[in-house]
């Protein structure tokens, strides 16, 4: 493979195919718990208040989504899975944490989904932080105190705040290189020259507890401590030959290896975090979507908002009916198990994102739908996954899988040109047909907006996961006859990046346009549980 630029290095499958986490939203609720979490970490001792100043999608959509019980449940230590996030202010009221929300309002400077978390300790210390969700459940911590700073969490991080002074940089350093800690990126970042300044070691692994109480006794030094992402599939950031930087990097690699796109992107898992690791975590993802695909089925519940619940059931019993005629059995199964997700996710059950909760039907429901279908075992599931997570790799960084950042197309779409690639895995096509297929997916499901009803990831997503279904199923089907894409693949990608910037704010999640500004919506909002 040519010597290219690789930026998708540190970033593991299973930050596509997940983070396993309690719905609604990948993005405000999985990513907004991981910002107060990381947020909390920056503060010695326990926390007694916060205030939470959101802006953008934030501060439109933060009770319908869970945003706020998510940012609470960060604050108090709770991972992205566990489902007493829903309880989470009843939770900090018995531990004492005062919070309070406020909303900013609209900003264009800063990020759609922006949180500034204002805290304060039992000893009286104070830290503000501002924290952006990226879509997906990944965040960036982009400001401590009024300092700029880029913590992403995808490496083990340790993060210092010190006086800026000669030789502390040094020190420091020396001391890690005395653990045996591999350094893998290091900034430091200060108001002034020998005023107040933060150092941020990202390294391969973490380093021994021991570590923090000698770098806290450093002169200078007013603060350590390691941060870490809860649900994050961290890996420790090796660069590996298998990697790819694009689609065209990624069939260069099939080609030489001799391996389908699921065994490249399982291979490069495999450098990166280790078999162990790795097969753990795909069997891990296989089980939460064979749960999140078929009990909303078995037992329909009410979403958060009181939208949905018992649809994926009614589509499932209507399949002797209507299949035959309509989307045939394979498809009509795959619809009602990506609909059975949403309503999982909107009840604030465990799910897995893939590459988002408002998407995080399609994959699972085709991938699952078909390998019964053709009686395939996990292990054709899991490769089928595997070619899911590679095709999203790309999406998530060469555009965007947020729907406040680029639309539904973003979310809906990559997960149907996830899909669509898996398929064609799944039934022995090439990687070209996969990547032809996910090309075909997300061209017909470009410009597509985000309107949230009452900002909820309900109405119009459930629906619109069954259509993403579609459009993997047909683009699958049109790959696999031979049928060929005049546009590459990772055109398709630059060009849904230029629509999803093209989009108004009002269709990017806010829920102020579309379908959510309908008189119809606009009345069933009144009534909506998902605001109390």
């Amino acid at each position: 493979m040519a010597a290219q630029p690789q930026t998708l290095a540190t970033t593991s499958a299973f930050e596509v195919l997940g983070p396993v986490m309690v719905g609604p939203s990948s993005s405000h609720t999985a990513g907004a718990l991981r910002c107060a979490r990381v947020a909390a970490s920056l503060v010695g001792g326990r926390i007694e208040r916060v205030r939470f100043t959101l802006w953008n999608s934030f501060a439109h959509t933060y009770h319908g989504h869970g945003t706020d019980r998510a940012l609470v449940a960060g604050i108090l230590g709770l991972d992205t899975d566990d489902e007493r996030i829903r309880d989470a202010f009843d939770l900090a009221r018995e531990a004492g944490l005062a919070f309070e929300f406020v909303e900013a309002g609209d900003d264009s400077s800063v990020h759609p989904n922006t949180v500034d978390i204002d805290m304060e300790g039992t000893g009286g210390q104070r830290c503000q932080v501002r924290g952006e969700s990226l879509g997906g459940g990944k965040m960036r911590i982009s400001r401590i105190d009024g300092v700029g700073v880029d913590i992403s969490g995808a490496y083990a991080t340790l993060f210092v705040a010190h006086r800026d002074a000669p030789g502390i940089l040094a020190s420091l350093t020396h001391l890690l290189a005395m653990a045996e800690v591999n350094i893998a990126f290091c900034r430091t970042y200060r108001t002034e020259q020998g005023g107040r300044a933060y150092s941020v070691f990202e390294t391969d692994g973490s380093p021994d507890a021991s570590v923090l109480p000698m770098i806290r006794r450093i002169r200078d030094v007013s603060f350590a401590t390691f941060i870490s992402v809860p649900g994050s599939a961290v890996a420790p950031g090796v660069t590996a030959a298998e990697l790819f930087d694009d689609g065209a990097q990624l069939l260069e690699a099939c080609a030489e290896r001799g391996l389908s796109i699921g065994g490249i992107m399982r291979l490069r898992e495999l450098g990166l975090t280790g078999e162990e690791r790795a097969e753990a975590s795909m069997r891990r993802v296989v089980e939460v979507m064979r749960e999140e695909t078929s009990a909303p089925i078995a037992a329909p519940s009410r979403s958060l908002g009181g939208f949905i619940g018992g649809e994926a059931r009614l589509v499932s019993m209507g399949s002797a009916r209507w299949a035959g005629a309509l989307m045939g059995p394979t498809q009509t199964d795959a619809v009602a198990r990506a609909m059975a997700v949403l309503e999982r996710s909107a009840a604030m059950g465990v799910i897995v994102a893939a590459p988002t909760a408002g998407s995080a039907g399609v994959v699972p429901g085709c991938v699952l739908a078909a390998a019964d279908a053709v009686g395939a075992g996990d292990d054709a599931v899991a490769s089928a996954l595997w070619c899911a997570a590679a095709v999203g790799l790309n999406i998530q960084t060469h555009a965007c899988v947020a729907g406040a950042e680029g639309g539904c197309q973003a979310e809906v779409g990559s997960a149907a040109a996830m899909a669509a690639a898996a398929l064609v895995e799944l039934l022995g096509g090439t990687p070209e047909q996969a990547l032809c297929a996910a090309s075909i997916a997300i061209s017909n499901l470009l410009g597509l907006v985000c309107d949230p009803v009452g900002g909820l990831v309900e109405v119009p997503c459930q629906a619109r996961n069954a259509i993403g279904v579609a459009a993997a199923f047909s683009a699958a089907q049109l790959a696999l006859s031979g049928v060929e894409w005049l546009v590459p693949f990772d055109q398709v990608v630059d060009a849904m990046a230029e629509v999803g910037h093209a989009l108004p704010s009002r269709l990017r999640e806010t829920a102020r346009g579309g379908l959510a500004a309908t008189p119809a919506a606009c009345a069933a909002c009144a009534g909506c549980a998902g605001c109390a």
